[in-house]
């Protein structure tokens, strides 16, 4: 129900802004749409990696977090590829939440996304 609600917000965002912009410029319209929705969320919040107990200074930074349970990964480009769900999927793990939301603002036709669930999980060191 939460990532409907959200997803709500993001067709907003492409229905007023179109397709074509900078990544930023969705970024910061979602956000404003998530408070008018009153939808709580995290923006760029760095995310820890840990290798047998020890940090690494390699940081994670999703686009957003929504609700506390939901990583959001923003795109602007003509098509999603891998290399974009591979990213999303990395967040999911890192921050061990099992929704993520890939959103491309990029493409011509129709605002394209992808839910992502993760089933398993491994334990946090």
């Amino acid at each position: 129900m939460k990532g409907e609600i959200m997803m709500g917000a993001a067709f907003e965002v492409y229905n007023e802004q179109g397709y074509g912009l900078a990544e930023e410029i969705y970024q910061e319209s979602l956000e404003i749409e998530l408070e008018l929705r009153h939808i709580p969320y995290k923006t760029k919040q760095e995310l820890t990696t840990f290798y047998k107990g020890r940090l690494l200074k390699k940081r994670y930074i999703p686009d957003l977090v929504t609700n506390d349970q939901i990583v959001v990964e923003l795109k602007a480009v003509s098509e999603m590829l891998p290399e974009h769900e591979a990213q999303l999927l990395n967040y999911m793990r890192v921050s061990r939440m099992s929704v993520g939301y890939l959103i491309n603002f990029g493409h011509k036709d129709t605002l394209e996304w992808k839910r992502f669930i993760l089933t398993a999980r491994k334990p946090s060191a």
